[in-house]
């Protein structure tokens, strides 16, 4: 019916007419709307039809690409795992490349059929109780499964279910499982080759709300920025969450650059990613009696009885890397630039092996590739000291590989990924993106067969992409204990309940080892099982997202993503980026005062009593009234303001502390950020 309909707005004649309809798709959920192939000057014609609002040029966007659960404090048969029922109950709509359906991490066993509300479908692909929907939106590919593995990651990592005597070729080894184990999935396909476009992720957004959804994971970005009104995922994951839809995205890979982060509208849980406390390490022992140790994926070599000397590739100029008498029977040492070609050619020239050196951007971020041979890829720091013994006029220098397969509980950890893309936000710098950081540095996860020869069953993956489906698990998991939870609600559990701190008690680290700051961290590392229960949340709905999009754009703008005629500007108070009821507390640093207001729900017991606690730097003055917090039924909503004045020091950029509500069981923790020459006013429109 609908499609019929858009139709009738497009020229009845068309330039160089094949007879095929120009129609891709039809939108009724995210917006009233369609995807369809025209020309500029048909584009024209179309634009002067009656309810016309505005076009979007069809853009590529890329998807972003054992232990785990373990090391988020998830437990079987315990816990929020027990208390969630792994999820059941939950269904995560995934818009990805597709999934393998017979991998065992999609075995239906042991998991309920879907609930009644559920109105999908599975396309050409066999489903069962934990796959239930399976769709593709890419225009001439009907089939949703997964020629390029990605898609099959992502979804096991969110909710695949056990399976046991998993590994990577020995490494990682365990019992598999996802996030959210007990929860359905629906796969959208709407990537093909690591590219996605616009016409169908939106084609897919439109399908999962319609389908009954709770929880959308997004592992796709977009390079460089694009303001809300310009991004049809923003426009559709607003109807998602006016429907009470968690939605969970990547916030990119173009770490570590500032201002990098992308899909950072303020109702987007947006995801950051971190290293986790497992290393499968390899051991560089140095004649000299020192080991420093690396990674690597290629462990079936045989331990070497003997040195091997160590030849640096760049001493030598560009040298023939396949002539044996230059590389054979040593252990060559490379920058992180040396091709996959070139490693290779030194390998079957008959070098012993391999040490790829991390470029200085990605500091202790070790992402591991399999080079099927004895390839040690050590991080900036100890790739320099080897590039100097190697280099060094000590004729004796050489080393030998030792095998460690797998380590646990190396610390620190969490630590930033290089790659994880960072604040502030271009477009809304009065509210701390990314989100959360999650597990995304070498990740274990479903794979299919048949995308290459080295593989198996569980490949290793990084990325932001593998980052995100944890935290749309852990949303799954609080859905199933909360199914009454807004959206809102959903993501400042997860947020003010992060924990602060790493496995050695100290700050959480970015990829050099230095004190991360908050445009790296987020709200720091997911806490499952304290977001199942944090105490207090900070709400919001669409008509508060509603007033900021009338700050930020006015009545144009809010038409762009509010579909009642009934909600325009006049009617909303126009809230800044500043004052949105978000868990973050960000102010202009100046020598003047500066107030926000927050609001705190709560959902913990009844009868609670908060008091605040302030960590700031001394140069910073903040007050916070009241200072006491007292509740005495659930759902009971208190207001509160901070105040802030203050000074940096020069050199330094925004001031970073954090406010605390604390009860007998609860701490609610919510950063503050205070930012010289923060924007208090939005940005002109022609200018972003």
């Amino acid at each position: 019916m609908y499609r019929h309909w858009y139709e009738s707005f497009l020229p009845k004649s068309r330039d160089g007419d094949s007879g095929k309809s120009p129609l891709l798709h039809s939108y009724t959920e995210v917006f009233s709307g369609f995807a369809a192939k025209l020309t500029a000057r048909e584009l024209n014609a179309v634009a002067k039809n009656p309810g016309f609002v505005r076009a979007f040029r069809d853009q590529t966007r890329y998807l972003m690409t054992t232990h785990i659960p373990k090391f988020l404090g998830l437990r079987n048969g315990t816990g929020i795992w027990s208390d969630a029922s792994y999820g059941k109950g939950v269904i995560i709509g995934l818009l990805d490349s597709g999934i393998y359906a017979d991998h065992p991490s999609f075995d239906g066993d042991n998991i309920a059929p879907p609930p009644a509300r559920w109105k999908g479908s599975c396309m050409e692909t066999r489903c069962n109780s934990k796959l239930i929907g399976a769709q593709s939106f890419l225009e001439e590919d009907d089939d949703p499964s997964d020629q390029q593995g990605h898609g099959t990651h992502t979804s096991s990592t969110a909710a695949g279910n056990f399976v046991s005597d998993a590994s990577y070729h020995g490494m990682g080894a365990g019992t598999a499982s996802g996030v959210a184990p007990g929860a359905h999935i629906a796969m959208y396909k709407v990537c093909a080759d690591g590219e996605c476009n616009d016409s169908a992720i939106v084609a897919g957004l439109d399908a999962a709300i319609k389908d009954g959804v709770d929880v959308l994971s997004l592992s796709i970005g977009h390079l460089g920025s694009l303001r809300f009104d310009k991004d049809p995922i923003a426009i559709s994951t607003f109807s998602a969450i006016s429907k009470g839809i968690v939605v969970v995205c990547t916030g990119g890979n173009e770490g570590p650059d500032s201002h990098s982060v992308n899909n950072d509208a303020p109702w987007i849980l947006t995801v950051g990613a971190s290293l986790v406390d497992r290393s499968f390490d390899i051991g560089v022992n140095l004649s000299n009696g020192k080991c420093i140790h690396g990674e690597g994926l290629s462990q079936v070599a045989k331990p070497r009885s003997k040195m091997y000397p160590l030849l640096y590739s760049e001493e030598r100029g560009k040298f023939d890397y396949m002539d044996n008498h230059v590389v054979g029977e040593k252990i060559v040492v490379c920058e992180t630039d040396t091709t996959r070609e070139n490693i290779d050619n030194i390998m079957s020239a008959g070098a012993a092996g391999v040490v790829l050196l991390n470029g200085e951007s990605n500091g202790y971020t070790i992402e591991l590739e399999d080079y099927n041979s004895s390839v040690v890829q050590l991080s900036t720091d100890d790739g320099a000291i080897l590039r100097a013994y190697a280099t060094s006029t000590n004729s004796s220098a050489g080393a030998i590989f030792s095998y460690h397969n797998t380590l646990l509980g190396v610390h620190p950890a969490p630590v930033v990924a290089s790659f994880s893309s960072r604040g502030p936000s271009i477009d809304i710098p009065g509210v701390l993106k990314p989100d959360i950081l999650a597990p995304g540095l070498n990740i274990l996860a479903a794979w299919p067969p048949g995308t290459d020869s080295i593989l198996g069953p569980f490949n290793i993956l990084s990325g932001t992409s593998m980052a995100t489906p944890h935290i749309s698990g852990v949303a799954a998991l609080i859905k199933s204990l909360h199914p009454d939870w807004s959206p809102a609600a959903v993501k400042s559990a997860i947020l003010t309940t992060a924990d602060a701190v790493n496995s050695t008690g100290g700050s959480i680290l970015d990829e050099n080892h230095n004190k991360a700051d908050a445009y790296a961290k987020g709200f720091l590392l997911v806490n499952p099982a304290r977001a199942a229960d944090p105490g207090l949340v900070y709400d919001m709905g669409v008509t508060d997202y509603a007033g900021y999009t009338c700050w930020l754009l006015g009545d144009k703008g809010l038409a762009t993503f509010v579909h009642d005629k009934r909600l325009t500007c006049a009617k909303l108070p126009r809230v800044k980026d500043v004052q949105l009821n978000y868990p973050t507390i960000t102010v202009p640093l100046k020598s003047t005062t500066f107030s926000v207001n927050r609001t705190v729900m709560n959902v913990g017991p009844p009868a609670s009593t908060y008091t605040v606690k302030l960590d700031m730097p001394k140069s910073v003055t903040v007050r916070v009234a009241p200072n006491k917090l007292v509740f005495s039924k659930a759902g009971e909503k208190k207001t509160f303001t901070v105040t802030v004045s203050g000074k940096g020091v020069h050199g330094q950029g925004h001031v970073e502390g954090s406010l605390s509500w604390v009860s007998a069981k609860h701490v609610v923790r919510s950063p503050i950020i205070a930012v010289p020459n923060l924007p208090e006013s939005p940005p002109p429109l022609g200018n972003v």
